[in-house]
């Protein structure tokens, strides 16, 4: 039955029933002036990938490619290390066209408009020089889930806003559930992602499908309508980066999508993994996780298969998102990795942190936390050269930008059992992190990691459950055991009165940071 199934799908691939006939190729030039013109004096470029999805085409001498659009099918180019890509109107990459003559399936969302005939030229703007920075520095958001424009609102305030002209990236991912369902909100926040002046690229969610497609196939249009393909490449020069759609959708099924690939994503794959330079770092983009989140999150057959194409790669990095908690996963031979160092994911926190939920601050914004204890935010990657990579999360509007969150109890009786203790969430930290405290000045000793939930968002769903009527428009999630989490036992046999407690962190992704609180003993009698 694989067999047959394998020889169906290998059919449908190579099925030129729906090729379009209206153009046949185009050509990529060096456009030095970036006005999107073929000017006197620019030049053509040869050795330019760009793909269908499906298959690679390569631009000759004269900067020409050639092919047969295939109805449905999107021609995106391979942005070239060196190279920047002109925008659209609403800030998008520049980078694609769609295959579309004739009208598609009718969705509430629109899909893609048909008057498109697949193919076109490319204008590639060269990059004077690299940045003064000697890494490569992307801003990663996850799940910006905007439900409705006053969500728009909080993603604007929250974590736009913050963050233009004070970071140095040189671009953008967002790994899926751009929105929350409501496909019409795609322009409105694309106007937003834009002012952060950086190419912005997007992986589809399974909050980003057109729920009334009567297929999979169908179930991205509009999505792709608004960012382009669902799967591609992007080069730069200390990274490539693949992007793709990992949401299996299943019309009439429970649950509605699994996660997973189609069999032209690893088409694509086949066809441009040998392409792609070993000595620098290969970054995987998408939404659903490699690991197994419960119930058969994921297809365990093609993690396979994607993991025997990336065996080569002596340095690679999956990105996921969707859990709207973070944690850092080390794939190996239980989920079907085999290279000679565990494969990591990190799944990243998002950027709507629990849904846009909790009580509102005094600027009128959700507090946001995520079910682990995560404040809401993003994630930034540094790459170096020889595939060195490194990582950080910064909490939302937070002028500290703590790496930590502690709680300790304020106020303790003085020669108590020491039963109490200080909890430390280091936001990115893994098994490989050193966590220890101090209190008073006094010895460094080892925090404990521990497997529950963090208890400053416990105490938050005891308020929310004291609570007479709501404190907010949606209460923070219920708290969940947390992978970050370390705990520390409270000394009881000082004297009465207050104690500061120190804490720091240092590991893969930490040289050291650190935070501090403050309890008290009170001497107590009967």
């Amino acid at each position: 039955m694989r067999h047959l199934l394998s020889v169906i799908s290998l059919l449908w691939l190579a099925a030129p029933a729906q090729a379009s006939p209206h153009c046949e190729g185009g050509q990529v030039w060096e456009d030095r002036n970036g006005n999107g013109h073929y000017d006197a004096g620019e030049t053509p470029l040869t050795g330019i990938k760009l793909s269908d999805g499906v298959e690679v085409f390569i631009t000759d001498a004269d900067g020409r490619y050639r092919f047969a659009p295939v109805e449905g099918r999107t021609l995106f180019v391979i942005k070239p290390a060196g190279y920047d890509v002109p925008r659209r109107a609403d800030g998008i990459p520049d980078f694609w066209t769609h295959a579309r003559t004739t009208p598609g399936p009718a969705l509430k969302y629109g899909g893609i408009p048909a008057g498109s005939p697949g193919c076109r030229d490319f204008g590639l703007i060269p990059r004077a020089t690299l940045a003064q920075s000697p890494d490569l520095e992307a801003l990663i958001f996850a799940d910006t889930q905007t439900k409705s424009l006053t969500d728009v609102g909080y993603y604007r305030r929250d974590i736009v806003e913050p963050l233009i002209g004070r970071h140095t990236a040189q671009l953008g991912l967002t790994l899926g559930d751009v929105v929350d369902d409501d496909l019409s909100l795609y322009p409105a926040l694309n106007t937003q992602t834009a002012r952060l002046q950086v190419p912005w690229l997007h992986i589809p969610g399974n909050h980003d499908l057109d729920f009334d497609a009567g297929s999979d196939g169908d179930s991205l249009l509009t999505f792709r309508h608004h960012f382009g393909p669902d799967t591609f490449a992007w080069e730069e020069e200390r990274m490539t980066f693949i992007g793709m759609d990992d949401v299996i959708y299943r019309p009439g099924q429970k649950p509605a999508y699994v996660g997973g690939f189609r069999e032209d994503q690893f088409a694509f794959l086949q066809a441009y993994l040998p392409t792609v330079r070993k000595d620098r770092l290969l970054v995987l983009g998408v939404h659903i996780p490699l690991f197994d989140t419960g119930g058969g999150s994921f297809r365990a057959a093609d993690r396979q298969r994607l993991f025997e194409l990336l065996r080569d790669f002596p340095h690679v990095l999956l990105l996921s998102g969707h859990t709207h908690t973070q944690r850092h996963w080390y794939h190996d031979a239980a989920t079907g990795w085999h290279g000679p160092q565990p494969l990591h994911e990190y799944n990243v926190g998002t950027a709507c942190g629990a849904f846009w939920s909790g009580v509102k601050d005094a600027d009128g914004i959700p507090d946001a936390t995520m079910a682990d204890g995560t404040p809401n935010g993003y994630a930034r990657l540094k790459v170096a050269t020889g595939g060195d990579y490194a990582l950080s999360w910064h909490p939302a509007r937070d002028a500290q930008d703590p790496a930590i969150g502690l709680h300790a109890p304020k106020v303790l009786r003085q020669g108590a059992y020491p039963a109490w203790g200080v909890y430390a969430n280091v936001y990115l930290g893994d098994d490989r992190t050193r966590v220890e405290y101090r209190v008073d000045g006094g010895e460094w000793k080892p925090m404990q990691k521990v497997s529950q939930p963090d208890p400053r968002l416990l105490a938050e769903n005891m308020r929310d459950d004291l609570a007479d009527a709501l404190r907010g428009y949606d209460r923070s999630p219920e708290a969940k055991p947390s992978q970050h989490l370390w705990r520390g036992a409270l000394p009881t046999s000082l004297p009465a009165g207050e104690y500061r407690i120190d804490v720091r962190a240092s590991g893969r992704w930490h040289d050291e940071v650190s935070a501090s609180t403050r309890y008290r003993l009170q001497s107590a009698t009967e």
